[in-house]
């Protein structure tokens, strides 16, 4: 296994770094296709999010292939690479596995325990299944990932502070806002992603008097409104529809900045310093932090609902989810460690039914006189003497394998046998093909 991570998240970098990092759909193809394209790179996947954009891969060299992703993610990011340089991630082999079973379960997000990362990283590898860029290593590195992560969130309680970001949200909004809460008062939503609708469907339970959902995508926008009894309006509506509502919840995972300063300073104008509420729930941030400096507006944002204690995830659970991730990750290893021998098993198998075929063959010509049912007989025979034989070495070497010197075991295999290493390396090659189907 030579799985290598590289990349740059809300844990190594501050959010202005971030902004500048985020990449949209178009840039995270070019990306991805450009490090698939590597000297020392076989394989491919980018994981991007609101809050961290990772390169997985399956490399040939560690550090010819750290400085050719490094290089390739400060380009399509734009920045310079010696800036970047210094808040990378790299972890190679197992902790890259770690990392991602990590990533999947919640663990590595600003609120640990939000379930929106397992479709981001589905999305990840379906992209890179697409791409042609995933081979046999990311599928099953990717897969078992995501299986991973719906294991925690099945066995923890690790997402019950992940869904309580939106509640908590609208909780410190209706302080904010003073006598009677949100009950009664306009409230725009900005996005229609999964924790914008749960926004939209807990502001109409707070019994806003008018809520309306503004998105990029028109249909998006349309469908939530439907669904939660309000109202939609075009994205290139934004800025009147701010000023027409008390309280914002914005999370559309947009690069750039969606609420503008001037935008919210003219929404503001002739409110004579009422209160005017933003929850801005996308890293990087949609709103223009300069904001809270408006007469009545406050601002909510994802870094400062991750330190209130009813987001945070009880320590039981995010040691049971650790657990879970380190059980996994050694289960991985040892499959891995097995396939590595698998070929050396192959070749063994192969070479004991080319003697038992041998002997028959022989057996025929000594013997002209046994009939077939003999002959089958014997082979039969022949057949589960060898396999019996063969079956506690060969189970023991697959066993052995993922032991820091487990190889030796194949390669004793490979010594006493006198297997044909030609046809050692031709299974090994059939092996690195992709398989078919996708995501699970």
């Amino acid at each position: 296994m030579t799985a290598l991570a590289v990349g740059v998240s809300h844990r190594s970098a501050p959010v202005a770094v971030l902004d500048r990092v985020a990449l949209d759909p178009h840039a995270t193809l070019g990306l991805l296709r450009d490090v698939a394209a590597g000297e020392h790179v076989t394989e491919a996947m980018v994981l991007s999010t609101c809050n961290r954009v990772e390169v997985y891969a399956d490399v040939t060299r560690f550090h010819g292939s750290v400085d050719e992703v490094s290089a390739l993610v400060a380009k399509h990011a734009g920045i310079p690479r010696d800036d970047l340089v210094p808040h990378l991630f790299v972890h190679y082999d197992e902790r890259a596995v770690q990392h991602l079973y990590e990533v999947s379960s919640g663990l590595d997000s600003m609120v640990v325990g939000e379930q929106q990362i397992l479709g981001q990283v589905r999305a990840a590898l379906r992209l890179a299944q697409e791409a042609g860029t995933a081979g046999r290593l990311l599928n099953e590195l990717a897969q078992s990932a995501l299986r991973v992560g719906k294991r925690v969130h099945t066995e923890t309680g690790i997402d019950r502070a992940g869904a309580s970001v939106v509640s908590v949200a609208l909780d410190e909004m209706a302080a904010a806002l003073g006598p009677g809460g949100l009950s009664g008062r306009r409230a725009l939503v900005v996005g229609a992603g999964a924790m914008s609708s749960l926004a939209a469907a807990s502001l109409a339970r707070a019994g806003v008097s008018d809520l309306v959902i503004c998105n990029r995508t028109a249909a998006r926008a349309r469908h939530l409104a439907e669904h939660v009894g309000g109202r939609w309006v075009p994205f290139e509506e934004l800025t009147a529809a701010l000023a027409d509502t008390d309280a914002v919840v914005s999370c559309t995972g947009a690069a750039g900045l969606v609420l503008q300063l001037r935008d919210v300073a003219a929404a503001v104008a002739t409110r004579q310093g009422a209160p005017y509420v933003i929850a801005d729930l996308a890293l990087p941030h949609d709103t223009d932090p300069e904001v809270v400096g408006l007469p009545g507006v406050v601002r909510v944002d994802l870094a400062a609902l991750a330190e209130l204690p009813a987001t945070r995830a009880s320590e039981a659970d995010v040691a049971g989810a650790r657990a879970i991730v380190t059980e996994e990750v050694a289960a991985f290893a040892a499959g891995q460690a097995a396939l590595r021998v698998e070929p050396v098993v192959v070749s063994l198998r192969a070479r004991a039914a080319r003697v038992v075929e041998d002997e028959i063959r022989r057996l025929r010509l000594r013997l002209p006189g046994m009939t077939d049912q003999e002959l089958h007989e014997v082979e039969r025979a022949m057949r589960r003497a060898t396999a019996t034989l063969l079956h506690a070495p060969t189970v023991r070497v697959k066993q052995r394998a993922a032991d820091p010197d487990g190889y030796r075991y194949a390669e004793v295999l490979h010594e006493l046998f006198d297997l044909d290493t030609a046809v050692v390396e031709a299974i090994t090659d059939l092996q690195v093909d992709p398989p078919a189907g996708g995501a699970s």
